[in-house]
Formats: structure tokens, C-alpha cells, sequence
């Protein structure tokens, strides 16, 4: 018995020195692993646990322990000197130089992996932010943390959750997949992957992701998001839901203080109140002035009467609450009206052209000119009016110089005067009466179609009857002077009235013919946003029997193994959008006017 009491007193001695003067025990197989060095803390030893030295808070202080720039605190830490390998328990802290603190109710540290683990209400701290989460790994070698558990981070303003998350040290980023949530009091993140990055804010989405707001929602399959300016930029199946308004685009910028979007190439916007849609490659969305802007391109539908309704000008501009939608296109303005079945097309051109929704009125000003059917109408401004019920055509006006023409076989039909008064049935012109120094030239025609003469008369006032958009008719109110030539009695140079101007070859025939004469735009190339690098697994594919795990450690080889059913981050490998980089946010202005592509709308 006294042999073994004296062996422990020696043992317990050659402790007491180690605790004492601070030595660092080198282990005879491993002498380049730096043992790790217990500074403070009552030394106890145990027969029953031979390999470990027992050390407790006492009067002074907690625990203290250094390792390699490491420093650790506790209630009571368990160190195995042979295995190097500490577990410390109550009120642990963790802490290396000012990057990272780390508390916890358990922890483990091994001195020759430098991997720590910890257990209950850990709490991991980098200078922006703080993370909790119940179990977490910590490896100083590659400077990286991991949970796969459910974590919170807290930033400045968010609170982000998620099931997995990694810790990268050197870049201050946290790596999110699963279930990945930013709350933040001005709007909501859902993504299924999410970079942050601590010191900045930013945020990168990966895959289908939504950022809500109160009056609005961003959708994304690529996305980037700078949490604290509340600005954001969105490519791959983006688009921003308004409340009665959606814009979709190749790329979109998106700043919520403003309540303003602009998105770039293949642009849409829905208008989900008034029916319709405006189109075009570069458009500005400012909501709290219930305002669009849009060019390139940019035309404007409509649904009316089952029909669609075609405004398009180098630039498009959409004011007014939804209940007094007001469209306004300035610069080469055309527009286009297909008629349903059996009907014929009406179609515009203008300098500028207006269109009050709630009014059911269609401006065009400017050297303006209207096709109904085959009549072609000219003046100083004209006037289209719908019936805002039926949504049918109802009234036409033409104000100051106005002209009408119709083609003949053998001629022109032409009545013009100061104003022109038309009304419309089924969408059809068939009544038109012009107003104040009317004249008129109109080949007559028989039943058969035989042309019996030519009718040159003034008039103050004219009405024409019209069937099937053809004149039929024509009556005069208060006779000035005219009369019915035969064709051969009236010369050639006296069928044209002043101020005649066909225009036939610029009618619209059909769609496509909106942008006829108009090069197509040279469109930007959109900078992507590339997926992460593949920086590999947090656990190394090291076989269980392998792996350098004490025997005293509370884990399992199979902890530190990657998990079959845990997700995979996508990773640049699978990108295949080009980007020079994703730590800076792109320039959605300067991209509108850079980098150019070759590539044309079709």
C-alpha cells in the first residue's frame, strides 16, 4: 500500500509542477505537437481516472487554459495529458486572438487536431455577429465552424436561421443551406443556400429564393442582397411582385427605401388590375408614384373586348393608381388594334400618343395619322373613345385640318374640313361627319360597280354612311358649290384635294409591323451572379478507424463524417452563368451601358 500512495504522490507532484510554473508536456511519439498549458485552476487528482488531471475555479478565478493562440475558460476542465485532449464543462469560453469567441455549457479541444466541439447553448461570436446553436465544430486548422442542427445568427438588424451552417474565419462568411430565413423587421429571406458575409452584410441567394417586404416580393433563382442598404440585384427567373403590379427581367435592381426597381433585357411588366402587359429591355418601376418607365422596344397591351389593343413608342410611360391607369409614349408612337374575327385592323403612327384608361381615350398627337379599315384619317391631333363599359370603339375625333382618304380603282376617295366626327359599331367606323369647309371628291359607283362619276363638292357640313369600312353614301347639309362629273370631264390634277398626303405604305398590317423601320436594340450583356467555389466538405473522408478521436471524447467517428442525407451547397462546378466576381455587387446602371452584346432581338 505504501508503494502505491508513494507513486501517487509523485505523479501528483510532477502535476503540480506542470500547473505551477506553466511547463508544456511534450508527448514522446509527437514532440512537434505543443501540448496544451492549464494556467490556473485547483488541481485534483482521481485513482479512479488515472490518465486525467482535474481542474476546478477556485478563489481566483475560472479555469484558464492556452493552446497555440487559443485561449479557453471553464468551471472544470479534464485534461488527458496523453492524448492532449481537454473536456471542460460550466460556463465555457472559448476565444482565439479577436476573430472568434466561443460559449458553451461543454466543450471538447484536442491540442493535436486543433478541432473543438461544443455542446448546450453554444453561443459563437465574430466581431459582427453571433450565432447559437446546440451543437457546434470548430476547426482552427482550416478556420471554419459547422452545425447541422438548426442555427440563429443575429447581425446588426437580421436574424438568419437555417438547419446547416459553416463558418469560413479568413472571409467572415457564413455558408446557409436548408430552410435558410433572414428576419428582419423591413422584410423576410427564403433561399434554400445563402452566403453571408458578416463584416459587410451582403448576401448571395442560390436557387428558387423570395425576399418580402411589405409591399413587395423579390423572386430569384440567383440573387444578391446587401442586408443593411436594403438594395439588391436579381438574375435567372427574377422578378418583384407588387401589389398590383409585376415586373419580371433578364436581371432586376431593387432598392426597398425607394420602393424602386429597374430591370434590364426581356422585360415584362403585368399590370393585374387593368389587363394588361408592357414589354420592352430596360424598365424603372417607382411604386409609391404608382409609375413605369420603359424603353427599348417598349410597347404596351391591352385587353379590350376580347381584343388587344398595341401602343408602342421609343419610350413608354405608366402613371396613376390602378383605377386611373394614364399611358403616355413620346418618340415615333405607333399603335395597333388586330379586331376580332371578320374585323379589320385599326392602326395608328404619331409623334406622341396618350391613353387614359379610365376614360377610355386614345390620343395622338403629332403629325398623327389612323387606319380603320381601309379609311385613312389625318389632322392636327385625333381622338379615339371607347365605351369604358363594352369596352368597344365608340367615338373618333380628329381636331383642326382633318382629311380622310379612301382608295379607289380609280382613284381616292377624299373628304377633308376643320373637324371630323366618326362613330363606330361593333368596332367598325360607319358614320363620319365632317365639320365646317368640307369638300369632297368621291367616285360614284353603281350597283354593279361601275364607276358613273366623280362628286367634287363644298359644303359646311358633309356625312359619309359607311358599310364594311366602304363609303356607301354621302349626304350634304347646306350646299355651297359642287357637282357629279363624268371621269373624263374632270382632269387628273383636279381629283386631289389640298393638303392630300397618302400614306398607305406606313399602315400596320399586323403586329410585328409596331417596330417596322426601327432597328432592333443592342442589348447589354447581363452579368451573372457565379455560384461559390467548391472549397470541399467541412469533415475530411477520413475512415472512422482512422480518425484521431480520443477515447474519452462524448463523440462518435460517426460525427465526424458528412451525413448522406445532409444537403450539398451548389458549387461553381454546375455554374453557367459568367461572372468576373460575386464579392462586389454589380452596377446594374453601368451594365445598361457596358459590355454590349452582339447578340440582336429577333
Amino acid at each position: 500500500m505504501k508503494i502505491i500512495a508513494n507513486i501517487l504522490f509523485c505523479v501528483f507532484f510532477l502535476l503540480v509542477l506542470v500547473h505551477s510554473f506553466g511547463i508544456t508536456l511534450h508527448a514522446q511519439d509527437e514532440p512537434k505537437k505543443a501540448k496544451v498549458n492549464i494556467e490556473s485552476g485547483y488541481l485534483e487528482i482521481r485513482p479512479e481516472l488515472p490518465d486525467a488531471a482535474i481542474y476546478t475555479k477556485d478563489d481566483t478565478g475560472q479555469v484558464y487554459i492556452v493552446h497555440e493562440g487559443v485561449e479557453m475558460w471553464c468551471d472544470q476542465a479534464y485534461v488527458y495529458l496523453n492524448d492532449n485532449f481537454v473536456k471542460a464543462y460550466g460556463q465555457v469560453k472559448i476565444t482565439q486572438a479577436d476573430t472568434v469567441t466561443l460559449n458553451s455549457k461543454y466543450a471538447e479541444y484536442n491540442g493535436n487536431t486543433q478541432f473543438a466541439f461544443a455542446s448546450g447553448d453554444v453561443l459563437f461570436k465574430d466581431p459582427k455577429t453571433t450565432l447559437k446553436t446546440d451543437t457546434l465544430y470548430f476547426d482552427r486548422i482550416k478556420q471554419q465552424a459547422y452545425y447541422r442542427t438548426g442555427g440563429t445568427v443575429r447581425d446588426t438588424a437580421s436574424t438568419l436561421t437555417s438547419r446547416i451552417g459553416r463558418y469560413y474565419a479568413e472571409t467572415k462568411k457564413y455558408q446557409f443551406l436548408s430552410n435558410v430565413v433572414i428576419n428582419n423587421p423591413d422584410y423576410i429571406v427564403n433561399s434554400p443556400q445563402l452566403d453571408f458575409y458578416s463584416e459587410t452584410g451582403d448576401a448571395f441567394l442560390y436557387g428558387p429564393s423570395t425576399i418580402k417586404t411589405e409591399n413587395s416580393t423579390v423572386y430569384c433563382d440567383r440573387g444578391y442582397y446587401d442586408t443593411r442598404a436594403n438594395t439588391g440585384y436579381f438574375v435567372k427567373n427574377s422578378r418583384v411582385d407588387y401589389k398590383n403590379r409585376i415586373l419580371y427581367g433578364d436581371s432586376i435592381y431593387f432598392d426597398q427605401n425607394k420602393s424602386f426597381a429597374s430591370a434590364t433585357n426581356n422585360i415584362k411588366v403585368l399590370d393585374t388590375v387593368n389587363k394588361s402587359i408592357i414589354r420592352g429591355h430596360y424598365a424603372e418601376v417607382f411604386r409609391d408614384k404608382d409609375s413605369v418607365f420603359i424603353t427599348k422596344r417598349a410597347v404596351a397591351v391591352t385587353l379590350r373586348d376580347r381584343d388587344s389593343v398595341y401602343v408602342h413608342a421609343d419610350t413608354l410611360q405608366v402613371t396613376g393608381k390602378p383605377e386611373n391607369r394614364i399611358i403616355k409614349g413620346f418618340y415615333r408612337a405607333r399603335m395597333f388594334k388586330r379586331g376580332l374575327e371578320g374585323e379589320q385592323p385599326t392602326s395608328g403612327k404619331c409623334d406622341s400618343i396618350f391613353v387614359d384608361q379610365k376614360k377610355g381615350i386614345t390620343k395622338l398627337l403629332r403629325n398623327p395619322v389612323l387606319w380603320s379599315g381601309e379609311n385613312q384619317m389625318t389632322g392636327d391631333t385625333i381622338h379615339i373613345l371607347s365605351n369604358t363599359k363594352t369596352e368597344k370603339l365608340d367615338t373618333l375625333k380628329v381636331f383642326n385640318n382633318a382629311f380622310l382618304i379612301q382608295k379607289d380603282s380609280a382613284g381616292y376617295n377624299q373628304v377633308k374640313g376643320e373637324r371630323l366626327i366618326g362613330l363606330f359599331t361593333n368596332n367598325e367606323l360607319d358614320t363620319v361627319n365632317i365639320h365646317k369647309n368640307a369638300e369632297v371628291i368621291y367616285f360614284s359607283r353603281n350597283d354593279k360597280d361601275e364607276l358613273v362619276g366623280i362628286n367634287n363638292t363644298l359644303s359646311s357640313d358633309i356625312q359619309l354612311y359607311l358599310e364594311e369600312q366602304q363609303i356607301t353614301g354621302i349626304r350634304f347639309l347646306k350646299n355651297v358649290d359642287g357637282k357629279l362629273y363624268p371621269p373624263p370631264e374632270l382632269p387628273e390634277n383636279a381629283r386631289i384635294l389640298p393638303g392630300f398626303s397618302w400614306r398607305g405604305d406606313e399602315r400596320l398590317q399586323q403586329v410585328e409591323d409596331l417596330f417596322k423601320g426601327k432597328p432592333a436594340p443592342i442589348l447589354p450583356k447581363i452579368k451573372g451572379i457565379r455560384l461559390p467555389e467548391d472549397e470541399g466538405e467541412f469533415f475530411e473522408d477520413t475512415p472512422g478507424d482512422e480518425l484521431e478521436l480520443p477515447e474519452q471524447s462524448k463523440l462518435k467517428a460517426k460525427d465526424l463524417q458528412n451525413r448522406i442525407e445532409d444537403p450539398r451547397p451548389m458549387t461553381r462546378k454546375t455554374d453557367s452563368i459568367q461572372t468576373d466576381s460575386i464579392r462586389q455587387p454589380p452596377d446594374p446602371a453601368k451594365d445598361s451601358q457596358e459590355n454590349a452584346s452582339e447578340e440582336q432581338e429577333k
